[in-house]
């Protein structure tokens, strides 16, 4: 039983007798009690749902065809089909149903439905035999029919690969196609396409080493004009040998490299011409031929970087400023070759290779190739630069960095910014694949961060400084004519609307604020210094008044992003620039439609809600609530206000808090000043008593009684509270410049002041002891 699932399609053939693809996941084969059986289980890749449970029946005929397919019926005119992605794990799943049905797994076929003999088993026997006939003119059509019928045995595929792999039957069938084409025999050259198409299909390399050597490939394509299925033969030869021209920008001494170029291309043009789009089943049919193709290319590339002098020549004429544009432009159009067929090349000697190409000076060489006026060399100089780019990002910015230091003006990075500017396809196809690039470059998970002379910061650093606002450039220019005064977000100037509606100009927006967007989230800290210096936010809203309803949907995008930050600081600038007021207008105007723009903006303000943003939810509530509040569809609106209410009810609440707090403090701190200001007084007015003589007279005593009660007792204030007035005590005027410092105490608890007013028995009432 197979254990270890393995990804797979599954088709099923419906009612137009076609295959269509059911779906894609796991399978394995497993026992289900339901059925009381072994099934084959196919669950989904993605979500784990059960795609196919079919029950393995020993009367079922089963199906193994080009070893990755099995094929079976599970009703009549109900086909079903498994495609597997290699034969090893195919094989395993086959193994378990021939077992149920006690088969040789060796086998292709468990039942032959239309055959019920006692001979089935040697004419089985029989047909893995094989007899290639004659090469001989009259038995052409039945090579032909063996070559075709082997096709869905990959063990008679390798059986047949023997017999016609080797170079003296490949001469006589090609010698015989030299005379169906003398003799015009149509059908003969027929069958010699089938039996040429049929051994490509074979998928030996040994075999395609042979019918593509320079002796036999040019036979090999003759033989692939006369498909049967076409009116009249197609003249592949007469094209590859007429109409094709080979241009030598440099010349190449090298005889072997010459063959492998031409070879190549001749096998590159049999694969896209002469053969059609492989079925749903023949993903891999055609996969040693591909392969063949991808080692020629590794080769070229190889044998081309081991000759200095050409790689170094062709570097030479493109930086001389003397060469003529036809030549640039044809070794630009070598280099892009080049770098394509690089990519074919292992990641090793990828790095290797743009290492040679760096240090033979390719960067300053398409510097001054993308500072020329032909936009077909510009083109092609931006493809090379792409190439680059992908291999090593690193060393582009190194490059970039350095150029800044140079003398030159232009800096290389403003020129391919340029170029994304410059698109003329209407679809902007090559500014799209351009800001790929771009994006690429300033993608911080490729970038060094220590170990490198281009710094992650250093980068982000210079393209902010020096080519942030050439890039924004168009953004600028079609917002400008909007902006008023600094208290209007846009303006309403009708002459250049229609600037901004272009379909062309809001494509281009579109993709620089896409990349804007993907900066704010990767380098917040630099895009927001960014932002409030240039006021960015207010220029992108501007985009809000287009037609275009996927660049509304850019801005509002860019928006979001920016509060996704978090950043109070970029919080206040919304607020401070009103800038929720265009999307709320665009939010109105859209009215009760649902669609993408409504989804967005409904988002934004969600996510506000969410993540209780205090500052933006307040700013929402207090400026905007009154006109949200009739959306009722969703309800985000009513749950900011939800969020404002709990969060001004929260501060009330705390103020509250702290009055009573600071209340009580003040209170215990005023009445034990007072208490302490009353006890030192009366213990000086003991210590006076205990020094003077007694009163020689009852004026004299009935004086100082009346001062002491002067001083002790309080006046009641307006509001019902007590003012004390001292104006003896020194330890009181200390803390108040006004000798006769008031303060004035709320009675709150007034069993305690009762209990103060016993305790405090005046000066005057205690009995004195005669000495």
């Amino acid at each position: 039983m197979a254990d270890e699932q393995s990804i797979v399609k599954v088709f099923f053939l419906n009612d137009d007798q076609q295959w269509e693809m059911l779906g894609k996941g796991h399978v394995s084969t497993i026992y289900v009690e339901r059925l009381q059986g072994l099934c084959l289980l196919v669950r989904s890749e993605l979500s784990g749902l059960e795609i196919l449970e079919s029950k393995i029946n020993p009367d079922t005929p089963y199906q193994r065809r080009q070893g990755t397919l099995i094929v079976w019926s599970e009703a009549e005119n109900h086909g079903m089909a498994i495609s597997f992605p290699d034969a090893a794990s195919c094989h395993e799943i086959w193994k378990d149903i021939c077992q149920v049905q006690g088969k040789d797994p060796s086998t292709d076929i468990t039942h032959d439905p239309l055959v019920e003999s006692e001979d089935e088993t040697l004419d089985d026997v029989a047909d893995d035999v094989l007899e290639l006939p004659n090469c001989e003119l009259g038995k052409l059509d039945q090579i032909a029919h063996l070559v075709t019928s082997v096709l869905t045995s990959p063990l008679r595929k390798e059986r047949l690969a023997l017999l016609v792999g080797n170079e003296d039957f490949i001469k006589k069938l090609l010698q015989l196609f030299h005379t169906c084409e003398d003799l015009e025999d149509t059908e003969g050259l027929q069958n010699l396409h089938d039996i040429v198409k049929g051994m490509l299909f074979l998928n030996q390399a040994s075999l395609l080493e042979i019918l593509f050597s320079d002796k036999y490939i040019m036979d090999v394509v003759g033989c692939l004009e006369y498909d049967p299925a076409l009116a009249q033969p197609k003249r592949h030869r007469e094209f590859l040998t007429q109409k094709v021209k080979f241009k030598e920008v440099i010349p190449i001494i090298d005889h072997a490299l010459l063959q492998k170029i031409h070879q190549t291309y001749r096998v590159q043009y049999i694969q896209d011409i002469l053969f059609p789009i492989p079925s749903i089943f023949e993903e891999n049919f055609l996969s040693t031929l591909t392969n063949f193709i991808l080692l020629n290319k590794g080769a070229i590339v190889n044998m081309l970087q081991e000759d200095d002098k050409f790689l170094s020549t062709a570097f030479a004429q493109l930086r001389d400023k003397t060469t003529d544009d036809d030549t640039r432009r044809e070794l630009l159009f070598f280099f892009k070759e080049f770098c394509a067929f690089s990519q074919t090349l292992v990641p090793e000697n990828r790095n290797a290779l743009f290492k040679t190409l760096t240090q033979l000076g390719i960067l300053p060489a398409l510097k001054i190739v993308m500072n020329m006026n032909d936009l077909q060399i510009r083109a092609a100089a931006t493809d090379v630069f792409t190439y680059l780019v992908e291999y090593s990002p690193c060393r582009v910015r190194e490059f970039i960095i350095e150029d800044h230091q140079s003398e030159d003006s232009i800096l290389f990075i403003n020129l391919v910014i340029e170029q994304i500017f410059c698109d003329t396809d209407p679809e902007l196809g090559n500014a799209v694949h351009l800001m790929e690039v771009l994006r690429a470059l300033l993608d911080p998970n490729n970038m060094m961060t220590a170990s490198s002379h281009c710094e992650k910061s250093e980068f982000l650093h210079f393209f902010c400084m020096h080519c942030m606002n050439n890039f924004i450039e168009p953004l600028l220019s079609t917002t400008s004519a909007y902006i008023h005064d600094k208290d209007n977000i846009v303006g309403s100037d009708e002459n250049n609307i229609n600037c901004l509606n272009n379909y062309r100009t809001a494509q281009l927006l579109a993709l620089i604020l896409d990349q804007l967007s993907f900066c704010v989230q990767h380098h917040a800290y630099y895009m927001k210094k960014y932002i409030l210096n240039q006021d960015l936010l207010r220029k992108v809203l501007i985009l809000i008044n287009s037609k275009h309803t996927f660049l509304i949907l850019c801005a509002v995008r860019f928006m979001r992003t920016m509060i996704g930050l978090r950043d109070e600081l970029l919080n206040h600038y919304i607020i401070k620039g009103n800038f929720f007021e265009p999307v709320v207008n665009a939010l109105l105007e859209n009215g009760t439609r649902y669609n993408m723009l409504n989804s967005a903006i409904v988002e934004l303000f969600d996510y506000v809600r969410m993540e209780n943003i205090k500052s933006l939810v307040a700013h929402i509530v207090e400026k905007f609530y009154a006109t949200l509040k009739s959306i009722e569809y969703v309800q985000t609106f009513k749950g900011l206000k939800v969020k404002y209410e709990q969060e001004k009810e929260l501060q009330n609440q705390v103020t509250k808090n702290l009055c009573s707090v600071l209340y009580s403090q003040v209170f215990c701190r005023d009445s034990g000043v007072l208490e302490e200001e009353e006890e030192r007084s009366i213990n000086e007015n003991i210590k006076e008593e205990a020094v003077e003589p007694p009163p020689e007279s009852g004026f004299e005593i009935k004086r100082a009684k009346e001062n002491e009660d002067k001083v002790d007792l309080p006046s009641q204030t307006p509001f019902g509270d007590f003012e004390f007035t001292s104006s003896h005590s020194a330890d009181a005027a200390d803390e108040t410049s006004n000798p006769n410092h008031r303060r004035v105490i709320c009675l709150v608890d007034y069993s305690d002041d009762e209990e103060e007013e016993e305790d405090e028995t005046p000066p005057s009432k205690r009995p004195h002891l005669s000495p």
